[in-house]
């Protein structure tokens, strides 16, 4: 197999560069999870949902993210491919080095990632782009807004329905609990409305089943493995580390991985105890 010569080290900077950027996007997923934790019927985190979704710039952004993931996978089994190359034979006596554990890993908690983000996509972001059905909700104002909803009676005779059966959000501004079919009602008749997914209740709903909870909280101690040796391997990769200030990078290391560990955990378990 002809692979493009780019250098070793080349690719293990884009890794990292790439990398970093999933640092910081790790970190900004997490605190809008906390959201779910207020107990304001999803006021907060449906509003954040609601800017994620509508606004140009995120979308973008959003593309963008997901370039990034499928980059970064893609740049680490081609590095581990050429590395595999590079020494067809192996050692015949196991290797006694020092590498961490973590490190060695890396490629396998990798890949456990990336199976665990596309049932994390299946549940929720193909839910937005209408690839699998969820939970939906509507904006009472767009539907008092919209002629073509006011001028159609199913449309309205839901509106009413879901009044009548308590699907109101506590500030009123929200219809909840759309089903997919009602989802398919709205956007036929009355698209202008513009139905969302539901991922507060979606998110709720689903942690309240004990397999997704372990089922979560096992991708998460994959993510712990694999953080634990990328933080500081992408200082060092970018030659950004120093033996004055080796101690603090690798603090910062174990510090970032378990609040972001931490804070991503404790939504299941709060919202499976019903906290």
């Amino acid at each position: 197999m002809n692979l493009p010569k780019i250098h070793s080290i080349t690719k293990k900077i884009l890794v990292a560069l790439v990398g970093g950027f999933l640092l910081i996007f790790l970190l900004f997923h997490m605190t809008a999870n906390l959201f779910i934790l207020r107990h304001d019927d999803g006021a907060w985190y449906s509003a954040f949902c609601h800017f994620m979704g509508t606004n140009w710039i995120v979308k973008i952004a959003e593309i963008g993210l997901l370039g990034f993931i499928v980059l970064h996978i893609l740049l680490t089994l081609w590095l581990a491919f050429t590395n595999r190359l590079a020494r067809p034979v192996r050692y015949h006596q196991a290797s006694r080095s020092k590498t961490h554990t973590t490190s060695k890993l890396m490629i396998w908690t990798g890949i456990l990632i990336f199976v665990c983000l596309f049932i994390h996509f299946c549940d929720f972001y193909f839910v937005k782009l209408g690839f699998v059905k969820g939970e939906y909700m509507v904006k009472v104002e767009s539907i008092a807004k919209s002629p073509s909803a006011m001028n159609d009676e199913e449309v309205m005779m839901l509106a009413y329905s879901a009044v009548e059966d308590n699907r109101l959000s506590e500030d009123g501004e929200w219809i909840r609990h759309l089903s997919y079919d009602e989802r398919n009602l709205l956007k036929e008749h009355a698209p202008d409305t513009d139905p969302e997914p539901d991922f507060y209740y979606m998110t709720r709903e689903k942690f309240s089943h004990l397999h997704i909870v372990i089922g979560y909280l096992f991708f998460f101690f994959v993510i712990f493995m694999h953080l634990r040796h990328a933080f500081p391997s992408a200082f060092q990769t970018l030659g950004l580390n120093n033996y004055k200030y080796n101690n603090i990078i690798e603090w910062l290391g174990k510090a970032y991985t378990w609040v972001i560990c931490l804070g991503f955990a404790v939504v299941p378990i709060l919202v499976y105890l019903g906290l």
